[in-house]
């Protein structure tokens, strides 16, 4: 039974969440999906197989979270872990001060559940994507979420079974104080996540073959629905920006599902603002179902209560932490952050729109602005080495293994594509002898 308390009376309301998100703290969140294979023949780890693992992490620390009678996930001290739609294990911190400490959770965890997975003859990939088994051979989880966005996904494109089931990524958490500075930082990440992601791609296998591309995990997000991944909206880049615009631009994003009494009615093409005026079936808009349309938004970088930067690859276990280093370095530097837009300020919508579509195919194999895109890469590297330096903590360590790839004009792909030379069709000794475990 919903409270009438939390029907939506107004458009102005659906903008409180952003106001309720200002701080005047500079924590980090991460997100931190692997994917789970067997040791075997690297192939994805079937659900009930990944289930095993859940209940044997579970103890007087951690509850396992349950879906009617299924196992998605767990309950933490440090935060929480969870199923996503093709088994890949998501670790989702709380937020913490500093990466030191995002370091120390992340090798605990990789190491207890390195040690859980070995029982049952499971292995972790550090990789953005599944190197042997496709969607086709992937279950979905039995989530009812995730059964929704199955019915409405492939009438929008091409590729979202590719990206809910085969891909796995990282995501950065990040604070803001207030309105303005939170569409400061979302204007800055948004310009800048194409570039990061090409730094950042750890996706160039897939079927056991080459795809051709250096992610196809974000090749997958270009193909998955235009009307809720991208660049969210081109007036974030040539006019004045708001909260009130944010929500605008969320109110004509088609709705896929709402929850009620632990259902999950399907909505498909309705949009949030005509749903707000008209509701749908007798069902009037709620703050919930709000809370819903914002986490069904995949834009590359997004507003909650915090700025979610989402764009990247996962990665080997050295390489994990770069992601919220050169992130606090531009973000958490007012000055750095101001290098970064001025680098950038010649580039007009349409030239991010561009490297967003060509980077996961060609990564550093590109112009940007008619530059090399290595060098502008390098050059974001320097003044996000140059900020951490100053901020005196130490955090700089964190961004070395990015800098040397950066140096080289390679990425974590370049690494994995030199190592199997010419070869057209991998074997799983191949695959193992590339060392992309998380650990």
């Amino acid at each position: 039974m919903i409270s009438t308390e939390n029907y939506i009376c107004s458009k102005s309301e659906l903008t409180e969440i952003f106001y309720s998100g200002c701080k005047t703290t500079q924590s980090l969140g991460l997100e931190y999906e692997k994917l789970p294979v067997y040791k075997s023949n690297y192939r994805a780890v079937s659900y009930n197989d990944i289930c095993k693992i859940i209940l044997e992490m579970e103890n007087d620390k951690r509850t396992v979270i349950f879906e009617d009678e299924n196992p998605m996930g767990l309950l933490t001290e440090n935060g929480h872990i969870s199923l996503e739609p093709g088994c890949q294990f998501e670790l989702s911190l709380n937020p913490l001060k500093d990466i030191f400490e995002i370091r120390k959770q992340l090798d605990l965890y990789n190491q207890e559940t390195k040690e859980i997975a070995d029982k049952f003859g499971i292995l972790w990939l550090g990789t953005g994507i599944q190197p042997v088994s496709t969607n086709e051979n992937i279950k979905i989880i039995p989530k009812k979420r995730y059964a929704q966005m199955t019915k409405y996904l492939p009438t929008r494109a091409k590729y979202p079974f590719v990206m809910m089931r085969e891909t796995a990524g990282i995501q950065v958490g990040m604070d803001y104080f207030c309105e303005e500075d939170a569409i400061s930082k979302l204007k800055t990440a948004i310009k800048l996540s194409p570039i990061v992601c090409t730094m950042f791609s750890n996706s160039p296998l897939r079927n056991l073959q080459k795809t051709g591309k250096k992610s196809f995990r974000a090749f997958s997000w270009l193909n998955t629905d235009e009307d809720r991944c991208g660049l969210i909206s081109e007036k974030l880049f040539t006019q004045d920006f708001s909260f009130d615009d944010y929500r605008d631009v969320l109110l004509s994003v088609p709705m896929i599902f709402i929850q009620r009494d632990n259902r999950c009615i399907y909505v498909g093409n309705l949009n949030f603002g005509e749903f707000l005026k008209n509701g749908y079936e007798g069902h009037r808009a709620t703050m919930d179902d709000w809370l819903t349309h914002l986490s069904l938004y995949f834009t590359d970088v997004r507003l909650k209560t915090y700025l979610e930067i989402r764009n990247h690859d996962s990665q080997s276990s050295e390489m994990i932490t770069a992601v919220p280093a050169i992130w606090k370095a531009i973000l958490y530097n007012k000055d750095a952050q101001n290098e970064i837009d001025m680098v950038l300020k010649k580039a007009k919508y349409q030239d991010f729109q561009e490297l967003r579509y060509y980077a996961p195919n060609k990564g550093y194999d590109m112009k940007f602005l008619n530059y090399p895109l290595y060098d502008l890469a390098k050059e974001i590297m320097n003044i996000s080495m140059q900020s951490l330096v100053m901020m005196k903590t130490g955090e700089e360590q964190f961004l070395e293994p990015l800098l040397n790839l950066v140096k080289k004009n390679k990425t974590p792909a370049d690494i994995i594509l030199e190592k199997i030379n010419d070869k057209k069709t991998l074997s799983t000794d191949d695959l193992r002898n590339l060392n992309i475990t998380a650990i």
